[in-house]
């Protein structure tokens, strides 16, 4: 079952799982994967968690804890996401001392309600590393104006980030060049930058799902056959940029002292048209020192059917350019389409978060202890 995914690790693709909970800690479930599918990382974010925990099992004896102690719900919530993520970090940590920092990584995000603020941002980045103390963690950013210099301040600091919600291609070079800044910023500090470890989450499905609406609504034959392209391109140019940004003469200076490149990671790789094959964004997007998070349906479908032929993304930039251009030919606005998906993205989150503090909340209530 799992030849494809060895496949796709060969060629330098990093296999992390896009999902978690305590019941897939707790039940040998994370192990597995690592043992038997090469997976190698794990990320989460406030919809995942919300899912987890509402669905409850494995959670009851903690909430009943915290409910004794009378914790505020954003408190206890922070309690439960970083105990699983800590409990992650050291079922991953094997792999995270057998590459070099490099994989065996974990992601938590800073509550989405604060991307629009940089002085909180880069506070609750701090907390979160404190709170989850382990090295292989990484603490996700959002890539929003307001997320690049919380970006360039924690990189500084020597804390592993995981820059999420990315779209454009120009907030990517603008989140490279973040990284960049902080890394520079940890050099002057003294840092050992070896330690420090970062990738840049670029989302891939939500672009198909957007720019395909806008193309059924064009409904000429010429933009049917340009569905389901515009995200490949995207992700593909993306790689080009990073090919570009860690072969400058900066980057060869911090490299120079140990500092580590910021890998592409693919996000949002499930799906979301069913006329897709569901491993689109698995077998198309292969490059080295790239990484692809799955949800489970994915990684499954991958391993099942997964058509690993090698390298899909070098050598197609100009292909990816063509077909961009085509879509803004006829009256699609690109920088529409990303800025409307970041602020989505970022809302998404937010309301998935919102969500999980009222559901925590009502379990807290329900468990208190009553007074004698």
């Amino acid at each position: 079952m799992t030849d494809a995914l060895k496949r796709l690790s060969d060629e330098g693709v990093a296999i992390w799982l896009d999902d978690l909970s305590r019941k897939r800690i707790t039940s040998g479930n994370l192990a597995e994967l690592i043992d038997e599918s090469h997976v190698v990382g794990v990320t989460t974010n406030p919809a995942i968690f919300q899912k987890a925990i509402s669905g409850g099992e494995g959670y009851e004896q903690q909430l009943t804890d915290l409910a004794t102690r009378k914790v505020t719900v954003e408190e206890a919530l922070r309690m439960i996401t970083t105990a699983d993520v800590r409990d992650a970090a050291d079922i991953l940590r094997p792999v995270y001392d057998r590459t070099d920092g490099q994989d065996g990584r974990v992601s938590i995000e800073v509550d989405p309600r604060l991307a629009h603020n940089t002085p909180a941002t880069i506070a609750e980045a701090k907390q979160l590393a404190w709170l989850v103390d382990r090295p292989n963690t990484l603490i996700k950013i959002p890539a929003t104006k307001a997320g690049l210099p919380a970006i360039t301040e924690v990189i500084g600091k020597g804390i592993s980030v995981n820059v999420t919600l990315i779209f454009s291609l120009e907030r990517y070079r603008e989140v490279m060049d973040a990284y960049l800044a902080g890394l520079e910023k940890a050099k002057a500090a003294g840092l050992d930058l070896s330690l420090i470890h970062s990738v840049a989450s670029f989302f891939v499905s939500r672009v198909d799902s957007e720019i395909d609406k806008r193309l059924d609504a064009v409904g000429t034959d010429e933009a049917k056959a340009l569905k389901g392209k515009a995200a490949l391109a995207n992700a593909r140019l993306a790689y080009e940029a990073y090919e570009d940004v860690f072969s400058s003469d900066r980057w060869a200076a911090l490299e120079r002292v140990g500092a580590n490149k910021q890998r592409p990671l693919w996000a949002s790789t499930g799906v979301k048209d069913p006329a897709y094959k569901d491993t689109l964004y698995v077998d198309d997007l292969v490059a080295p020192n790239t990484v692809n998070t799955m949800p489970e349906a994915t990684l499954e479908a991958a391993a099942d059917h997964g058509q690993i032929t090698g390298d899909t993304v070098r050598g197609t930039y100009e292909q990816a350019r063509a077909e961009l251009d085509a879509v803004a030919k006829l009256g699609i606005s690109y920088d529409d389409v990303v800025q409307l998906l970041e602020d989505e993205g970022v809302e998404k989150f937010a309301v998935s978060w919102n969500d999980l503090l009222k559901s925590t909340e009502a379990e807290l209530d329900r468990l208190a202890p009553t007074e004698a």
